[in-house]
């Protein structure tokens, strides 16, 4: 039958990203904060919270989510949006290879290339295809003979962060979520599913 071999001794250069935004809609809202890591060398870590730009929509839902208050995500002390996007652009320009990673991270990508498009950012240097640690897991349940859970009721897979995170020897992601903790998250999974090994000292006594 088919198997999975770990051959790659190094791990491949990606951008593991979360970004945490005031709602779903990248049109209407907006980033409010934004974690990444590069997952060959997982300190070089950025971590961003901005304030949102002027006339974005505020969700109730997004924010029991993220934690943040109305007051803290419109205040003028903060960054704005532009800002965050421009050092995410910068950071961005140490990690060799850029292709993005994380759970859902087409929802991510989005968002970001939003936000630099808004800032004036006129050349997007990031690639439309992503890694998704949804597909990952998906795969390496299959690969090994385990039907992956769906939602009886949507009529779709019930992988969400958690549940990858649970099959992978972790705790659930605390809550409120946060970006850094996220992408930190995003980034033991990954590792744990393509190369079956442990990366992070974060999660270093959780067993596979």
């Amino acid at each position: 039958g088919f198997r999975i071999r770990h051959l790659c001794s190094t791990m491949t250069t990606m951008i593991v990203l979360d970004v945490e935004s005031s709602g779903t809609d990248y049109h209407k809202h907006s980033i409010v904060s934004l974690g990444a890591l590069d997952i060959a060398n997982p300190t070089n870590r950025i971590y961003e919270e901005c304030r949102i730009w002027d006339g974005a929509h505020i969700e109730d839902a997004a924010m029991k989510v993220n934690g943040f208050t109305c007051e803290e995500v419109t205040d003028p002390a903060k960054q704005t949006e532009a800002d965050l996007a421009h050092r995410f652009l910068i950071w961005s320009e140490s990690v060799e290879e850029r292709t993005f990673a994380g759970q859902n991270v087409s929802f991510d990508r989005d968002f970001l290339k939003a936000a630099a498009g808004r800032a004036g950012h006129t050349k997007w240097p990031f690639a439309h295809r992503t890694i998704d640690t949804h597909t990952l897991c998906y795969m390496h349940m299959i690969s090994r003979g385990i039907q992956p859970p769906v939602d009886k009721k949507k009529k779709h897979s019930a992988l969400n962060l958690d549940a990858v995170m649970k099959y992978c020897g972790l705790p659930e992601e605390p809550e409120p979520h946060n970006a850094l903790t996220g992408a930190l998250s995003h980034a033991e999974v990954i590792s744990r599913l393509l190369y079956g090994r442990k990366l992070l000292p974060e999660f270093a006594q959780y067993e596979i």
